[in-house]
């Protein structure tokens, strides 16, 4: 075995600096939010992937994966690593970490794995850096992992993670993120059990947008976003429209229009596909709407004969947490 091949395949944990070690539960998130491509986001309270990092006397990113997704142990090919590599950029004082990944989120599924993966890494080692960094930075690091998943660095998944709640991407270039109060929402998921990669999604978009479509969506955003802080559902349901980029990526989801119809019938505010799918989420008033919404989910696939999972959750207002 080649010394690349020893150093990321070798499970013993290296020897650690003073910062000991630490474990973090990183959320699931839906991006878009239907309207808001690339720019809304927000978390969500269940699933969560579970990280523990710490120093390393060895240079660089040494990772760990305690998980069933053979995921890359290459740290430049591996999005925490990616997001661990840039940190490591600003830390001169700081030779590497450890990082050992049990991943929960599923890769491929449209909730935010990735963002999760990414955000959960630079989160944990900022706590072992004492927190010198600043929530926009983390999420400036993380969005390395972003590129190495997508490639393209976009937030809309990693300012949730970091920030909690339902956030706003401004800006990427400089980063201007704000974070949306939003009424009390309950969160149904349906994970049609194929994989929609993010970069294949996002090939498949059309690069030129009619006018009259543009201005459409733009009263969307701002409905979708006036409802949240008003906390007005109905404004929220009204707002809840993509007729840009759901026209395009739905057809990849089995089921997607029946599901979409039937959980609206079921008393549904409205939702659309997370992220790039296959997931599917719809946003409710409460828990009793929103266990009516997965009866229905379940019923759609079931019929198709098409594998899936479900959950049922509340917006994660906190972000990755310490564990």
């Amino acid at each position: 075995m080649n010394q690349f091949i020893q150093k990321y395949y070798d499970t013993s944990i290296p020897s650690l600096g003073s910062g000991g070690a630490v474990k973090v539960l990183s959320p699931a998130t839906v991006a878009n939010v239907v309207c808001g491509f690339d720019i809304l986001g927000f978390a969500l309270n269940e699933p969560n992937d579970e990280f523990t990092i710490s120093l390393s006397d060895e240079k660089g990113v040494t990772i760990i994966n305690d998980d069933a997704y053979d995921l890359p142990l290459d740290p430049e090919k591996n999005v925490s690593g990616a997001a661990l590599l840039a940190l490591l950029e600003e830390t001169p004082d700081i030779k590497g970490f450890h990082f050992i990944s049990k991943k929960k989120i599923k890769p491929g599924s449209g909730i935010g794995s990735s963002a999760a993966s990414a955000a959960g890494a630079v989160v944990a080692a900022n706590h072992l850096l004492n927190n010198r960094f600043t929530k926009e930075d983390l999420v400036r690091f993380a969005m390395f992992g972003e590129k190495v998943a997508s490639g393209v660095k976009h937030a809309d998944n990693i300012a949730p993670a970091i920030y909690g709640g339902v956030t706003l991407i401004r800006s990427i270039f400089p980063l201007d993120i704000v974070s949306i109060d939003a009424p009390e929402l309950h969160v149904t998921v349906v994970h049609p059990q194929i994989e929609v990669r993010t970069s294949d999604a996002r090939q498949i978009l059309k690069q030129r947008v009619l006018l009259k479509d543009a201005i459409k969506q733009w009263g969307n955003i701002a409905g979708l976003v006036a409802g949240f802080i008003k906390h007005d559902y109905d404004l929220i349901g009204r707002s809840l429209e993509d007729v840009i980029i759901e026209p395009v990526r739905s057809i990849l989801i089995p089921g997607f229009d029946d599901v979409k119809k039937k959980c609206k019938e079921a008393g549904a505010l409205g939702g659309g596909i997370s992220g790039s799918g296959p997931s599917i989420f719809m946003l409710s008033r409460n828990e009793v709407i929103a266990r009516a919404v997965e009866s229905v989910m379940k019923e759609v696939y079931e019929n198709i004969g098409l594998a899936y999972h479900t959950h049922v959750t509340t917006i994660n207002q906190q972000g990755v947490k310490l564990l």
